[in-house]
Order: structure tokens, then C-alpha cells, then sequence
């Protein structure tokens, strides 16, 4: 990677508070990178999630974890998550998301999707772009994939990132967790996982706000 790149670590941070800017929290308060947010469930929610076996790169130094609950149906939770080109009508920090393939999002699926990145004093404004292959599905229950983002001045090498829907007391948990790799995101694991916290986080909520609005109509 070009010893000239602005490090990831100043863009990260700009990406955190582009996220807080779109109505979450700050990355600052993000919890830490092990945690997981939110009120304590049973005893077999707490390992970490995995679809068809399968979970984020046990090697990644980023990585974040949390859960949350849904008030709704979970065939609504699920269809409004995979529904992966509707994503920009619920999330702000989505701006496109453009399916690489047709049909049912499946095993074998890819989609790109863009999130911007403000600028700061030392690095331009730039447009992340993500593309994500999925790698297991198993309908109603979870989903998992990878891919590279890039930008300019930024790269992460692999993003993996896993979730996981399951009918509780109260509505459905879900539960995920995310990890990237990669010379930038490795630069600051800090400020990365605060970052990347801070994502999950807003995005969690998002999905909550959508779904619950969903089933209430």
C-alpha cells in the first residue's frame, strides 16, 4: 500500500462522524470492540454468531460485536435486511446499493454500496464503495459476507460480517458482528473498531426503526 495514503485511522474517524451526523451515536461512546450492548439473554445468544458454521475471520484484530431486539414479525426483520436495494429508505448512510446478480438474495449473491466519507483537515471528502458477496444464507435465520470497500485514500481489505435472527420473549433477536483486515484498518485498531462500533451500532437501530414500521402498518 502507497507509503503516501493518508492513514485510515483520519478517514475512519471522519466516517464515525459522518454516522453520528445521520441521527446516531457518537463513536466516542461506542462500546468496546467485545462487547455487546443491550440487555443480557440466554445463555446460548452470547457466543459469537455464525451462519451455516460459519463466522468472521477468527484472525482480524477489528472486530465488533452487538445485538438488539425487534419489536415484529421475523420473517419482516429478515426480508427487510436482505432486501439489500431498499437499504437507502431506511439508512442514511446508505446512498446506493446495487444488486451485482437477481432473484432472492442467496449464497453466491454480490451487491454494491456506497456510504460517504466527509472530509477533514487533511483528507478529501470521499464516497466508500462496498462490494459484498454473500456467503451463506439460511432464510430467516442468518446471513453472512465478505468484500473489500474502497475510496479515496481508503481501503479495507476484507470486510466479514455476520447476522444472525432468532424468535425471543419481546420479538426477534439479532445479533451480529463484524470484523476487517487490512495494512489501513490494522494502522489504528482503535479508532478502527470505534468506527466500526459505531456503524453496527446506528445500523442496528435503523433496522429496528424499519422494521417495527413495517410491521405496523
Amino acid at each position: 500500500m502507497p507509503a503516501t495514503r493518508p492513514s485510515l485511522g483520519t478517514h475512519i474517524a471522519a466516517l464515525a462522524l459522518s454516522l453520528a451526523a445521520a441521527g446516531s451515536v457518537l463513536a466516542a461512546t461506542a462500546p468496546s470492540a467485545q462487547a455487546a450492548p443491550g440487555p443480557v439473554h440466554a445463555g446460548r445468544h452470547t457466543a459469537a454468531p455464525e451462519c451455516r458454521g460459519q463466522g468472521v475471520d477468527p484472525d482480524a484484530r477489528v472486530r465488533y460485536r452487538s445485538r438488539i431486539t425487534i419489536d415484529a414479525p421475523l420473517s419482516t426483520v429478515f426480508r427487510t435486511q436482505t432486501d439489500v436495494e431498499r437499504w437507502p429508505s431506511w439508512q442514511d448512510a446508505v446512498l446506493t446499493n446495487e444488486r451485482l446478480d437477481s432473484g432472492p438474495l442467496r449464497a453466491g449473491s454480490a451487491f454494491r454500496w456506497t456510504t460517504p466519507v466527509p472530509a477533514t483537515p487533511s483528507t478529501p471528502a470521499t464516497t466508500l464503495e462496498i462490494t459484498s458477496t454473500v456467503r451463506q444464507l439460511q432464510r430467516n435465520h442468518c446471513v453472512r459476507w465478505t468484500g473489500p470497500a474502497d475510496g479515496e485514500g481508503i481501503h479495507i481489505d476484507e470486510g466479514t460480517h455476520v447476522w444472525t435472527f432468532t424468535q425471543v420473549e419481546g420479538g426477534v433477536l439479532v445479533r451480529t458482528e463484524e470484523t476487517w483486515t487490512g495494512e489501513q484498518a490494522e494502522a489504528d485498531v482503535p479508532t478502527s473498531t470505534e468506527a466500526l462500533g459505531a456503524g453496527l451500532e446506528i445500523w442496528l437501530k435503523d433496522l429496528k426503526a424499519a422494521a417495527e414500521a413495517r410491521a405496523d402498518r
